[in-house]
């Protein structure tokens, strides 16, 4: 399903890029030039919306596999709280430290906490997955949680160069085991 679609993309972005420079070549004109940059974005937003479609298609037949009830934020981002702790709402700017799993669809793990060792980050500053970041902000201190992160909550278009694969959709199995 996945080569598909990335030929699909990389057509796009292949035209788009020949597009751009071949209006370079002539800086004469430059509302052509301003058409073609027009008409390349117009092409990549719509490349774009299909992937984000395509994702959440997937990420909805994986929930209805799965059997829990998730939350869908704002984003895209879903979580569904597996065991429910205590304490406060953690806010941006709290030191977070996590116990994870983090993998793919299919139930391949990536990485652990285990492995790793325990997440620990500032929320708010970084460094880690923007969905990840979001996600935090509606669990508290012993939370057990199930995170699903669209791509573009996550690495992208390029992965993470090392395990995760370009375009994944990512599941964090999560506990929150402190906060500060």
């Amino acid at each position: 399903m996945f080569k598909k679609t990335e030929k699909i993309l990389l057509t796009i972005v292949v035209v788009s890029f020949m597009a751009i420079l071949m209006s370079c070549a002539d800086n004469t004109d430059t509302q052509n030039v301003n058409n073609v940059k027009k008409q390349d974005r117009e092409r990549l937003e719509e490349a774009n919306r299909y992937l984000v479609k395509q994702e959440k298609e997937i990420i909805n037949e994986y929930i209805s596999n799965n059997g829990n009830e998730f939350v869908e934020t704002g984003t895209g981002l879903r979580y569904c709280i597996v065991n429910q702790g205590d304490g406060e709402t953690i806010k941006t700017g709290d030191i977070v430290a996590l116990d994870y799993e983090l993998g793919l669809l299919n139930g391949e793990t990536l990485y652990s906490s285990d492995n790793e060792g325990l997440k620990t980050f500032v929320v708010g500053r970084g460094g880690v997955e923007r969905g990840l970041e979001e996600a935090v902000l509606h669990l508290h201190r012993g939370d057990e949680a199930e995170v699903i992160m669209p791509s573009y909550l996550a690495y992208g278009l390029t992965g993470d160069g090392n395990k995760i694969p370009p375009r994944s959709i990512l599941v964090y199995r999560l506990k929150v085991i402190d906060y500060k």
